[in-house]
């Protein structure tokens, strides 16, 4: 087990702003693969497959993050609080709602080694 966080952003577009939505956030990659304790942060959308159903949040991205302080600091960076603030809160923005969601790969109850 490891101290991994795993994230999921999604997002749901105000109507017709898909798109622009999209390639807003696109912009955000690269510098967050830049920061230390980034593993991945790949911006994803939503298709048509007969396994999955379909949600109103059609713009996701997929975040691991080394641990819980490293996904903090991403929090921090001028252009995530930025995007939130012109995009999410502002009413001129592109989103209309947003859920982001963590979790872990520990178990509860894991009997993790004890190494000496």
């Amino acid at each position: 087990m490891t101290n991994r966080v795993y994230v999921l952003a999604q997002f749901k577009p105000k109507a017709g702003k898909e798109n622009e939505l999209f390639e807003v956030l696109k912009a955000l990659e690269p510098d967050s693969y830049r920061e230390e304790g980034c593993i991945q942060y790949m911006l994803t959308r939503q298709i048509d497959h007969p396994s999955a159903t379909r949600n109103d949040y059609p713009i996701v991205f997929n975040e691991i993050w080394e641990n819980a302080q490293a996904w903090r600091a991403h929090g921090r960076r001028k252009d995530i609080s930025n995007f939130f603030t012109t995009q999410v809160q502002a009413k001129t923005g592109l989103v209309e709602d947003v859920i982001v969601t963590a979790y872990s790969d520990e178990g509860n109850n894991y009997d993790a080694p004890i190494f000496e």
